[in-house]
């Protein structure tokens, strides 16, 4: 079967339990299911849709090697744009369910604080890049008969490294990288945010961090999108911080095909946050603490107050520390 003809049966699916009313009723009791399966993914972005009478405007931008659907799911219809990017990496499942619940929070409701802010922002989320990765429990797309320069030969490519502006999307070799540079392309966000997964790590004053971030470090990006990524760190690590978490600066390489600095290298306030893999008692919080992020960023972006945070505090944010071992 083509991977046409799969994307098209999923989407049929899609419509069929949409039309079955097999969605949450309102005011349903739920829980934050860290590991959405494919189906229940699609069934919680259309639920959404439903919800939120359109607020929520949920679209494929394409379609994985293996036909699975690439969810955009977009809110808001103010000037400023900011695009969120989850699960990159297959086996990075946290992001992910964390933009559900930002999603549901902003779209669904009609009160004057809603209303205000979606007339100041569109926020469009990349909700799990990589489904086929999802699904293969690993951190690569599906392409088994690629040789990658980046990625696992029998696996994929790491679609992470290939979001090269200098390539254009029809030539990316990494199926699900070309669609996000094409959705970006098309998006023109101010801001652009790629959540991962990290290892667990221990900061120099002995606490474990809980996450970390880095704005885009390679060569060439302009002062303005640099200023805006240093900003957005800021905000994200102070609001994380206040939560609860311990935020570190990640330690990033430069290679301009990484998505955080070729997003900053085509104009956007490009960020990374990585949150720490601390095992299943902490996924709760830990998506919590995503979700506070995308607040925090989305808010500061509404009300203006970005701009006047001083981005010569993101170099103060403490590095991240040796491997914490068992």
């Amino acid at each position: 079967m083509s991977k046409s003809m799969r994307f098209a049966l999923f989407s049929v699916l899609v419509a069929v339990v949409t039309a079955l009313g097999l969605v949450a009723p309102a005011g349903a009791a739920r829980e934050i299911e860290p590991r959405p399966s494919t189906e229940e993914l699609a069934r919680q972005l259309f639920d959404l849709q439903l919800r939120s009478g359109g607020e929520v405007r949920v679209a494929p931008i394409g379609a994985s090697n293996q036909g699975r659907p690439v969810w955009s799911a977009r809110v808001g219809h103010g000037p400023q744009r900011l695009l969120f990017v989850t699960q990159q990496h297959g086996d990075e499942p946290l992001g992910t369910p964390a933009a559900v619940e930002f999603l549901r929070e902003v779209g669904i409701g009609n009160d004057p604080h809603q209303r205000w802010w979606r007339d100041q922002v569109t926020v469009d989320v990349v909700v799990r890049a990589n489904p086929d990765g999802h699904e293969h429990n690993w951190r690569y797309n599906y392409a088994p008969d690629a040789d990658p320069e980046y990625g696992e030969a029998g696996k994929g490519y790491d679609i992470n490294r290939y979001h090269d502006p200098a390539v254009a999307p029809e030539d990316n070799p990494a199926t699900e990288a070309g669609l996000i540079r094409r959705h970006h392309a098309e998006f023109r966000p101010h801001i652009a945010v790629d959540y991962h997964m990290q290892g667990r790590y221990v900061g120099g004053d002995g606490r474990e961090i809980t996450a970390s971030l880095m704005w885009p470090t390679t060569p060439g990006v302009a002062a303005e999108p640099l200023t805006l990524a240093k900003q957005v760190s800021v905000v994200a690590r102070t609001a994380m911080d206040a939560g609860g978490a311990n935020v570190s600066q990640y330690p990033g390489g430069d290679y301009q095909g990484i998505a955080r600095n070729a997003y900053g290298l085509l104009g956007s306030g490009s960020v990374l946050i990585e949150l720490s893999d601390m095992g299943p008692d902490h996924e709760q919080s830990q998506i919590t603490s995503a979700l506070t992020s995308m607040h925090a960023i989305t808010n500061a972006t509404a009300d203006g107050s970005l701009h006047n945070t001083d981005p010569a505090e993101a170099d103060t944010i403490p590095p991240r520390g040796e491997p914490l071992t068992p």
